[in-house]
């Protein structure tokens, strides 16, 4: 697909206020029994998108075209889905996952029948770019996939212009070591040193930059074994992430077309490995493409926390489902995790 032909500014909209989006499960200050920090942190602004803007697509899966609309939000929004073909909206947390095979689906709590999927890439560019809150519309069940990749989205947003609010970026601090494993792979959150939190240019913390690390293994002699580790800024999303696209496995096509997934896909939208060969003209767009997309999905299926990260993230061979069950075993455990508390005169910033 020509990527400037089929991204196009919608026009502008105004923001969509809806009451502040609660976060997962009593994830709020002093909530349910989780803590604040006993001492306030002048915390990172909350942002959203300058105007709306749109673009057509098709889905992986469903194989049909579909709109994207990205539309501005009021502060504690968060980022939320919106079916306009069927007018109902889904919050991005961990527990509206209700399908984690190819993709991360969510589905609406009162009505499980809607459903919106592939989620990931575009909720890994909102959340690489420092996006608080948005409502992500579209008219069918699933994102389109573009490139296989999250540019695309940053493309959008890029073009939409970013504008700072007056409230404070809500921040969970990981406190203990959290694990899921399966088989082999396995996924951890981790704490991280304070001494080490990097600071912006006003002295305020770089709210929840997560140390990543992840390795992957393939019996594909074209992908193998693969490893990467950064520190999650925009600047590194965006050189190291946000262009690594969506991968298969020839072999395994035709059983994924039989089981009605993949009917969108092509070589225009995803890298199809043959042995130890890469089926796509124009090769890969690094050596370490395989991993460094897992990676952007990763940061995708994270950011359905609701709230930033501070931690480590530390995996190997994990997936969507293995990312899913690790947000689930973080919020289960009160004792693992806290909200960073404002300080003071952040609060009064939000409130004037």
């Amino acid at each position: 697909m020509d990527l400037l032909t089929d991204i196009r500014p919608s026009p502008a909209l105004a923001p969509h206020a809806v009451a502040q989006s609660p976060l997962p499960r009593g994830l709020a200050a002093g909530a349910g029994g989780r803590r604040s920090v006993s001492r306030p942190a002048v915390l990172a602004r909350q942002r959203t998108l300058k105007e709306a803007i749109g673009c057509v697509g098709v889905g992986l899966h469903g194989g049909r075209e579909v709109a994207l609309t990205l539309h501005p939000a009021a502060p504690g929004t968060g980022i939320r889905f919106r079916r306009g073909d069927l007018g109902v909206e889904i919050p991005a947390r961990f527990d509206a996952v209700a399908d984690t095979r190819l993709c991360t689906e969510l589905a609406a709590a009162d009505r499980p029948e809607v459903t919106i999927g592939t989620i990931e890439h575009v909720m890994a560019a909102l959340a690489g770019c420092g996006i608080d809150n948005v409502v992500v519309e579209v008219d069918g069940p699933e994102i389109p996939i573009l490139d296989g990749s999250a540019a695309p989205f940053v493309f959008l947003i890029d073009c939409a212009g970013v504008v700072t609010q007056e409230a404070p970026r809500r921040v969970i601090e990981i406190l203990r070591p959290v694990e899921v494993r399966a088989g082999d792979a396995f996924a951890r959150l981790l704490p991280r040193d304070p001494e080490l939190l990097p600071r912006d240019p006003e002295g305020a913390e770089a709210a929840g930059e997560l140390d990543m690390a992840l390795s992957i293994a393939f019996d594909a002699p074209a992908i193998g074994r693969q490893s990467l580790s950064l520190r999650l800024t925009e600047g590194s999303f965006r050189q190291e992430l946000a262009h690594a696209r969506t991968f298969t496995l020839a072999t395994e096509i035709e059983s994924l077309r039989a089981s009605g997934r993949a009917r969108g896909g092509s070589l225009e939208n995803a890298v199809v490995v043959d042995g130890a060969h890469v089926l796509n003209p124009g090769g890969l767009r690094a050596p370490d493409e395989f991993v460094r997309h897992k990676l952007l999905d990763a940061v995708g299926d994270l950011a359905l926390a609701g709230a930033v990260l501070r931690g480590r993230f530390i995996a190997h061979c994990s997936g969507h489902a293995l990312n899913n069950r690790l947000l689930r075993a973080l919020f289960a455990n009160a004792d693992a995790w806290r909200e960073i508390a404002p300080a003071a005169s952040a609060r009064l910033s939000a409130a004037a």
